[in-house]
């Protein structure tokens, strides 16, 4: 067992949580040793019916981020299922819920009362907006999050945005989410209290857009759609399809990865436009030509060979199977046969165990 999947052993999460963001970040604590356990409405959560289904008679969008928990249902609603609930958390480390905010308070759960019932609890609401904000009540999914923050509208072409996926701020709001549980864990083994933790789902957009901001500071407005180096202003930087239907991702941002690509393509002019103003449209235009002359396998034993930042566009189906995700060890499949990527950390040269599957009680 690699000691990634040790590392929260005798830690136990109750996870009220629904959806993406929060059964992600349940599931990292789950891969690192810690006994989750997901409370689930009588029911059952909305996600075991989004998706396809998969080999358990599940959806598989719900087994993909339920993985090595434990399940449980409870009506919260109900006063003797609360007190199962206060007994869970009783010797419980983690509580992760996803409720909008005061809903906790109205099922007689408030963060104060928790914390007085356990004062060791780490409670962590991944919620939409904020209990502070204005919009702390209203609805909203990923799309609406990127929409108000403005990354929404550098995507797509300048007569249509098109919706990112994979869904970005549910993504970045369970990474935020999981960061805090830790660092709390380790701030209680400290002082010996927990706390409380909210992490916004329309919070976590903004911090993504760090050199958007740097921009916004400096001239006025934010990084405009395919202008900066980055977004497909430059030459260097972008996608290009080849003759046969497929493409290319040049990422040769660095001086001496663009020199490298412009002499395995026999284009040394190219070389002292690196720095033509953005965006190089001209140049792109080139370049483009170029590719679009040549085919996949053409590309890869032009620039597949030499150090230029240069990868095919894979499709998913292919992307697994590359012999670097077969060496990493961190994209496998589970009893069932369902695809798993595992935390992609090493420790002590060892990839991470298998997920064990879903454990309904």
């Amino acid at each position: 067992m690699s000691r990634l999947n040790t590392f929260l052993t005798g830690i136990k999460v109750v996870d009220l949580s629904r959806h993406l963001p929060g059964p992600l970040a349940s599931m990292s604590l789950a891969e690192m040793g810690a006994e989750v356990i997901k409370v689930e409405p009588p029911q059952g959560e909305e996600m075991r019916l989004i998706g396809p289904t998969g080999p358990n008679n599940r959806s598989a969008y719900f087994d993909s981020v339920n993985a090595g928990k434990k399940g449980i249902r409870l009506n919260l609603k109900e006063e003797t299922d609360r007190h199962t609930l206060l007994d869970l958390l009783k010797d419980a480390d983690v509580l992760l819920e996803s409720f909008r905010p005061g809903v906790m308070a109205k099922l007689g759960l408030s963060f104060d009362d928790l914390l007085d019932h356990a004062p060791q609890l780490v409670i962590c609401s991944l919620n939409g907006y904020g209990a502070e904000s204005p919009l702390s009540q209203e609805v909203g999914h990923d799309l609406n999050y990127l929409a108000m923050n403005g990354l929404l509208s550098g995507t797509g072409t300048e007569e249509e945005t098109v919706a990112p996926w994979p869904p970005i701020a549910d993504s970045a709001a369970s990474l935020y989410g999981l960061s805090t549980i830790l660092a709390a864990l380790f701030d209680r083994h400290r002082t010996g209290k927990g706390c409380h933790i909210e992490v916004a789902l329309a919070d976590s957009v903004m911090p993504l857009l760090a050199f958007s901001l740097a921009d916004l500071s400096l001239k006025g407005e934010g990084t405009p759609r395919g202008v900066d180096l980055l977004n497909g202003g430059a030459a260097r930087y972008r996608t290009y399809p080849t003759s046969d239907g497929k493409a290319i991702a040049l990422g040769a941002v660095e001086p001496k990865f663009w020199l490298a690509f412009c002499t395995a393509a026999g284009r040394d002019d190219w070389v002292s436009r690196i720095n033509e103003p953005l965006p190089q449209n001209d140049l792109q235009a080139e370049v483009a030509t170029l590719i679009a002359s040549m085919t996949l396998g053409e590309c890869n034993a032009k620039f597949g060979v030499i150090d230029c930042c240069y990868s095919e566009v894979l499709p998913l189906s292919e992307a697994v199977n590359t012999p670097h995700i077969q060496a990493r060890k961190l994209v496998v499949k589970s009893e069932s046969g369902e695809y798993q990527a595992l935390y992609p950390a090493y420790v002590d040269g060892e990839a991470p165990d298998v997920r064990k599957e879903f454990e309904e009680q």
